[in-house]
């Protein structure tokens, strides 16, 4: 067989995964080439690249998404090998076709082997030809009511597009118009199928391995059932609560449909084992997984470099890695659970993960970097490996709660409360978790905002007595003396409580609370306090980004934004007005929906995309629409006024709607959404 020996290796991806694929590289001695949108110009993967190619513009669909950009790129860059990562064209035929027409080594499956898996329904059709256990599908047009609930998935793609469960006969038809629009959207192809909907399911899958002289490793099994939105969240290897004989059923299955289809390379075989114990195929991933890292660390692997190893034409070691351990991963996203999972925006001002043995972090972003609206909001995956499941979960929870994240909001406290939940911890694991468990997962918890406000406003004290400045203004007989009680507001973010906090400053220069029983101040520096509550010293760590505090204490972290004495009535909003959650492109809105219409509570108003997901505005009450400056196409900040509903029925609509250029309001920081509307994620791509 011929040997490709590769020199320099173009990653046509971004982010992590592309961070991730350079450190193989440099470890084997491979020449890294990155490509870059104009978005990305400043990005992690392009600085830690030898070489990087900008792609004009900004979307992915005209950067990361045109191959034909790519192997220009690659063929500029003096590369002999393309790697295209997960996602974007990852799973494209004619991309990996065309990347081997220009004479460059394809990292990746045979092309044949991505055409038999890229839809669905012909895969199943393969499968159960290969004897793989299969869910029987449903005609929608003949469906009764025997057959619900029914699960309807996009034939093309992934990532939940034109996904919907259906309950109720009278809604199949409206689920699956829509379902097929959002697929047609997403993936190009309107091709919908539906089949039974597993209650309770789990999602495990098997990561394979296959070189060209019939080697096929199954490398073991991983739970993914902690999902949102169709999205995996955590990530475990192997998948607990399994016997032996389901094992060796799951290892069996993956290992036949990489024989069907010629595979080479990394892949996944993805699996719905129902609550009962059976296995279903959902769909075989052509493509590295983002979740890979967690079998790495269980069979002492490293994947991309087998990867690399199958595309030069080398043969797998006959003899299987042995296994060793338990693993767990967590996505750390830039985005707020308890608001719908809203993708957040903005500057990153810190990003540090606590080491240890048995930790890894995969990142493409570091402190400093701006995490933009066009891509994905992961920030990055955090692993953790232990001898037992017990040890791996603590050691993720303690590290993702020690870790320093300062800027948008993220998912941090759901990871953790997630990994600690009694039904996690005893594996009770299904894809419903977050169902069930999301209001509880993201209710205010045990921490004590209120004393951290405190150690930021006596931190901005001495910040403050620390800084030159004017000497004290007398006003008549009056004195501003240091030891009178003073005040200082601060908010809270992203949920908007108000703290005040009273203190002064006696002779001895150190400030302290004001009529706060129990509390001493041992040490207070602009970056550190230290206070006595109850007898239980604590610490808090303290970072500025402009007028926004973060405070990192044990078992807890907080955001505050320093409010002036007096509010500005300049800053306020009128009521009823819908304030865009994030930056994004108005898509589309509700039908007839213009000022003088009514309106009820939770009625979907305006559609949003931002971050490869479509946000559903909602209306915050019953009455009249007064305003709508909003309109398909506009590109919105965060904060831009999109419309104003007037609760009740003696509104007063404005005339005409007012489209107006998309602002960012002074008063609202560009990584804090504004308060209110809710906005409802559609699945993500």
């Amino acid at each position: 067989m011929r040997r490709d020996v590769i020199h320099s290796l173009l990653v046509a991806n971004r982010g992590e995964i592309a961070c991730r694929i350079f450190r193989t590289c440099r470890d084997l001695g491979i020449t890294t080439v990155a490509v870059y949108s104009d978005a990305d110009a400043g990005a992690l993967h392009v600085r830690e690249a030898d070489l990087a190619v900008r792609l004009p513009g900004s979307a992915p669909a005209d950067t990361y998404l045109r191959g034909d950009l790519v192997v220009a790129a690659a063929l500029a860059a003096g590369a002999d090998a393309v790697h295209p990562g997960y996602g974007f064209l990852s799973e494209n035929a004619a991309f990996a076709a065309a990347v081997q027409d220009a004479g460059l080594t394809w990292v990746g499956p045979p092309v044949k082997a991505i055409e038999l898996m890229a839809s669905k329904t012909r895969a199943k059709e393969l499968m159960g030809g290969a004897g793989v256990p299969l869910l029987a599908p449903v005609d929608p047009a003949t469906a009764g009511e025997d057959d619900l609930p029914l699960l309807l998935k996009a034939a093309s793609g992934g990532g939940g597009r034109g996904m919907r469960i259906v309950r109720e006969l009278g809604s199949l038809p409206g689920e699956l118009l829509a379902a097929a629009a959002e697929a047609a959207s997403a993936f190009g192809d309107g091709e919908v199928f539906a089949e039974p909907y597993v209650e309770r399911g789990r999602h495990v899958e098997v990561q394979v391995m296959a070189d060209a002289y019939d080697t096929v490793w199954a490398l073991g099994t991983r739970d993914c059932s902690l999902q949102r939105r169709h999205q995996k969240v955590i990530e475990e290897a192997p998948a607990p609560g399994l016997d032996e004989g389901l094992r060796a059923r799951l290892h069996d299955a993956a290992v036949a449909a990489a024989r069907a289809v010629g595979y080479r390379g990394a892949g996944t075989v993805e699996f719905l084992v129902s609550a009962e114990g059976r296995p279903y195929f959902l769909e075989m991933n052509t493509r590295l997984q983002v979740e890979h890292p967690v079998t790495e660390a269980v069979f002492g692997v490293d994947l991309v470099a087998l990867q690399l190893r199958v595309a030069e034409g080398e043969p797998l070691d006959p003899v299987l890695p042995a296994a060793s351990g338990h693993a767990v991963e967590a996505r750390l996203y830039a985005e707020d659970p308890a608001r719908d999972w809203q993708p957040q925006t903005g500057a990153l001002l810190t990003l540090e993960v606590p080491e240890a043995p048995g930790l890894r972090l995969d990142t493409g972003y570091t402190g400093g970097d701006t995490i933009g609206v066009h891509y994905d909001p992961m920030l990055a995956k955090v692993i953790a490996h232990a001898p037992t499941r017990t040890e791996a979960v603590r050691l993720l929870a303690g590290a993702l709660e020690r870790a320093r994240i300062h800027g948008p909001v993220t998912n941090r406290e759901l990871l953790v409360r997630s990994l600690r939940h009694p039904d996690f911890a005893a594996a009770r694991l299904d894809t419903g978790f977050y169902d069930r468990h999301l209001a509880d997962l993201t209710a205010p918890g045990a921490g004590d905002p209120a004393t951290a406000a405190l150690a930021a406003a006596l931190a901005e004290a001495v910040r403050a007595t620390a800084s030159p400045g004017p000497t004290p203004t007398r006003f008549g007989a009056w004195r501003n003396l240091p030891s009178q009680p003073q005040v200082k507001r601060f908010r809270s973010e992203p949920d908007g409580t108000e703290h005040k906090i009273a203190y002064r400053t006696p002779r001895t220069g150190t400030p302290e609370p004001y009529d706060a029983p129990g509390v001493r101040v041992l040490a207070v520096t602009p970056d550190r306090v230290a206070l006595e509550l109850d007898g239980v010293t604590r610490h808090f760590d303290l970072a500025r980004d402009r007028d926004r505090l973060h405070v990192d204490t044990a078992g807890a972290s907080y955001t505050f934004t320093a409010l002036p004495r007096f509010t500005d009535p300049a800053t306020q909003t009128d009521p009823g007005s819908l304030l865009a959650p994030m930056p994004g492109t108005v898509v589309r809105l509700a039908e007839g929906l213009a000022p003088g219409a009514r309106v009820e509570a939770g009625q979907p108003l305006i559609w949003l995309e931002a971050m490869k997901m479509e946000h559903r505005i909602l209306a915050p009450a019953s009455g009249t629409l007064t305003a709508l400056h909003a309109a398909p196409g506009h590109q919105v900040e965060v904060g831009a006024l999109l419309a104003v509903v007037q609760e009740g029925p003696d509104a007063t609509p404005v005339a005409a709607p007012v489209p107006v250029p998309a602002s960012v309001p002074a008063s609202v920081p560009a990584s804090v959404p504004a308060p209110a509307p809710a906005s409802v994620p559609e699945e993500n791509a």
